[in-house]
Parts: structure tokens; sequence; C-alpha cells
């Protein structure tokens, strides 16, 4: 299992937010406000993304244009769409060929380094997993949907404990939500019942809450 790269605000940052979201979804807090103005927030609200710190925050919709509607803003709007993507293609080599551990994972596109990252859900957080970039490139080619991810903010989940395997695609916030059920939960060495039990309704969930996304049909150019 690859170790991550736990940086500093990873440590400061994910592990306070988890705990923040998986408590607000279990139980919606009437005195929630707005992390940047202290503006009174509804139980269904918007989040904000610091690319820089990777730092996400509850925003209500004022503060969402003032801080994302200009050039150069600080923060990033998170989207609220769910996709699952039910026409999606993957052969069990091409996921080996990711050397992802586990059968859960997500992968976001970080427009500062231009690159896409490869994270898994672990007791200890989210931990980042080398990924081969020829790899990834040619489920690409196969699944132009994955050209359509927001950088930073929308995130490729895939769910490979399902039969048949679900990939998603979803807010970045939706995969630290399950990062941090499986933080809050995971007892011993194989998790226990719990765990398993929170991460089934976890998919129910984000299944209920989809709407299914096809890939755009591969047109063959012809010639006269």
């Amino acid at each position: 299992m690859n170790q991550a790269p736990d940086t500093e605000s990873e440590r400061q940052t994910t592990p306070s937010f988890l705990r923040q979201i998986v408590r607000r979804r279990a139980a919606a807090d009437p005195d929630e406000r707005c992390e940047l103005c202290s503006a009174p927030l509804a139980s269904e609200h918007q989040h904000l993304l610091d690319p820089n710190t990777r730092q996400i925050c509850c925003a209500c919709d004022g503060c969402v244009i003032l801080f994302c509607g200009q050039h150069g803003a600080h923060f990033l709007r998170i989207p609220r769409r769910i996709r699952r993507l039910v026409d999606f293609l993957m052969t069990d080599l091409q996921w080996e060929s990711l050397m992802i551990p586990i059968s859960l994972a997500f992968f976001y596109r970080g427009a500062a380094g231009g690159r896409v990252i490869a994270m898994y859900p672990s007791p200890a957080g989210a931990t980042e997993s080398l990924l081969s970039l020829e790899s990834w490139e040619e489920i690409v080619a196969e699944n132009r949907t994955l050209q359509s991810m927001e950088s930073d903010v929308e995130a490729f989940l895939v769910n490979r404990i399902a039969s048949p395997a679900e990939y998603f695609l979803v807010p970045i916030d939706e995969c630290y939500r399950l990062t941090g059920l499986i933080r809050m939960h995971w007892r011993g060495l194989s998790g226990g019942a719990e765990v398993w039990k929170e991460i089934h309704q976890f998919f129910d969930q984000l299944r209920s809450r989809s709407v299914e996304s096809r890939s755009a049909p591969i047109v063959e150019s012809s010639h006269a």
C-alpha cells in the first residue's frame, strides 16, 4: 500500500473538514453559518474550495457570487451535479495498471500542476497513489465523459466493491465525505461491519441522487 504524501495542508485540512461534513449529513445543524460572512445557511448549501490549500468551506449564495464570480478569484465553487456513468468501460487490466491497492478510489485534475491525482480512502484519511499517466490517458480515450471533469472541484469516483463496478463523476466534497466515513467508522484490521454498512449506504444515497450519463459516441470519419 502506497503511503500518503501527507503534506502539512492535507493533515490540517482534510480531517477537520471530514468530521464536519459527515456530521452535517447525519444531522443538519439549524445554527450552521457561512464560513466567510457568518450568514445563516440552509441545510442544503454550497461549498467552496481553495485550490491552493485544498480547504473546503460552507458558503451562502452571496459569498459564492462575491468570491467566485471574477477572474483570479480565491475560491472555486464545487458543483452539485452527480453523474453515474452507466456505460463506462474499464477492464480489470486497466484498473490494475492504475496501481490502486483497494477497490475504492477517486481521481481529480489539479489545475495548478496540470496532472491527474489518484486518491483512495483509508483509515488514515485520503491517500495518494502513484498514477500511470499512460494508463489514465488510455481510459480517457475510451471514455470521453472524463474530459468534461472540472479541474480541482470534480472527481471521477470508482466503486469496484459493487458488482458490477460503478463509476461516477461527483463533487470533490463527496469523495472527502466517503473518506471521512471510513476514517470515523473503521475498526480493527478489516474495518468491521459498521464501516462496510456506512460505505454501502453512502453509495445507495449517491445512486439515488445521481443522473445517468452516457459517453458521447465515437464517430468514425469517412472519406469519399
